[in-house]
């Protein structure tokens, strides 16, 4: 009898574009709701909860928290840039793990506006004022692109000039990503585009069109752990475990001026690595990833970054369909974040419960064959990257 910390249930909404979403209030209510259903549990039962939203007020965890019950617990709001799901999964996994709880509820919204993402004061310091710097003395400056464009367009330009891979490699993930999320009730954008319609969309910056750019996207998404005693006490589920975790943020290399390393490409290997140490599983191993794909470059450095293929060859990984079904590593079945869409604090948990239902054969037509472990990679830039490996239990 193990007492791993166990994934007890998830649940999420359908993402949806500014213009078409419910307020978050309402979208993380059903999320939390969801994720109590799936784990045949009452609210009553969780000892702590974790808010994870980027955009947003100070103790909106708590007014969400509320409309599902007020029984008095701890509600901490986690606010980590695009990491911030993972964030609030990673707290809420540390708490059972220490010992200090048995069941712990991490949730995560956002309810976004159109456009690009911005910085919301302008009167205090900028958080990515280092970025900037580096990105502006790589001397590539256009600015009319928005900021995270530049930055992952730079690291894709980076990565392209060192070895030498055609643009429409990067191109080809967007077309992966369409194809996936056709599969995907949960996704905004679901109909299928051309390498040819990804190429002649707008161009924003470096390779990177339109299409090669994640949308501004709405949407909520819940997670439950628990400890294994628990679990069994309660009479839940116990086939999904979380074997390792890591969360890294920032050293001096990621602003050394090469920006790949700028982007995250060195947090996310030593995350990477800190988690196939701690749980004796490597690369070859996993058969299903969700990792965060921003922009398509960013996809293409994670190939390298967390081991699903050797360094320079995710241009032959991609031609040969080793990220797709029939290939070895069948990466964001869920349509990732291009096509299902990235509500920031969502994000993470959303994952969670792509790689839950995968793991669990409950995945439908999105579902990988043989399936024991499961890898999700999230990253914030400014900076924190949270690698979590699940696996199959019994």
């Amino acid at each position: 009898m193990n007492d791993r910390v166990q994934v007890v249930g998830v649940g999420m909404v359908p993402f949806a574009t500014p213009r078409t979403s419910q307020p978050y209030d309402v979208l993380a209510e059903a999320a939390i709701r969801a994720a109590l259903c799936d784990a045949d549990l009452d609210y009553e039962r969780v000892q702590q909860v974790y808010a994870g939203y980027v955009y947003g007020d100070s103790t909106c965890g708590q007014h969400v928290a509320y409309s599902v019950g007020m029984t008095g617990v701890p509600v901490v709001n986690v606010h980590n840039n695009c990491s911030t799901g993972s964030t609030a999964l990673w707290l809420a996994r540390q708490a059972v793990a220490s010992g200090a709880v048995d069941c712990v509820l991490a949730v995560g919204f956002e309810q976004m506006r159109p456009g690009a993402l911005a910085s919301q004061w302008d009167d205090r310091p900028e958080p990515f004022a280092r970025l900037e710097a580096v990105a502006r003395a790589s001397g590539d400056v256009d600015e009319d692109a928005p900021m995270a464009a530049r930055w992952f367009g730079g690291g894709g330009d980076a990565y392209a000039e060192r070895y030498g891979i055609d643009p429409r490699t990067f191109a080809a993930v967007a077309v992966k990503a369409r194809q996936h999320a056709a599969n995907n009730p949960y996704a905004v954008f679901r109909d299928p585009v051309t390498l040819e319609q990804v190429m002649a969309s707008p161009h924003v910056f470096g390779p990177l069109t339109r299409l090669q750019c994640c949308p501004p996207t709405c949407g909520a998404a819940a997670a439950i752990v628990t400890s294994g005693r628990f679990a069994r006490r309660h009479g839940l589920r116990t086939d999904v475990a979380i074997a390792a975790q890591a969360m890294t943020t920032d050293t001096a290399s990621s602003f050394d001026g090469d920006l790949m390393r700028l982007v995250g490409y060195e947090m996310s290997r030593t995350a990477a690595n800190q988690v196939y140490e701690a749980a004796g599983v490597g690369p070859e191993d996993i058969r299903v990833c969700e990792l965060h794909d921003c922009f398509t470059t960013n996809e293409v450095l994670t190939y390298e970054a967390i081991g699903l293929t050797p360094e320079g060859t995710a241009d032959r990984f991609v031609a040969d369909g080793e990220n797709t079904y029939g290939g070895r590593v069948v990466t964001n079945p869920s349509g990732g974040l291009l096509s299902k869409g990235h509500p920031l604090g969502a994000t993470g948990l959303a994952q969670c419960a792509e790689l839950t239902w995968q793991l669990r054969g409950e995945a439908e037509a999105r579902q990988v064959e043989d399936v024991t472990h499961a890898l999700q990679h999230n990253i914030g830039l400014g900076g924190a990257a949270v690698v979590t490996l699940y696996e199959k239990v019994g």
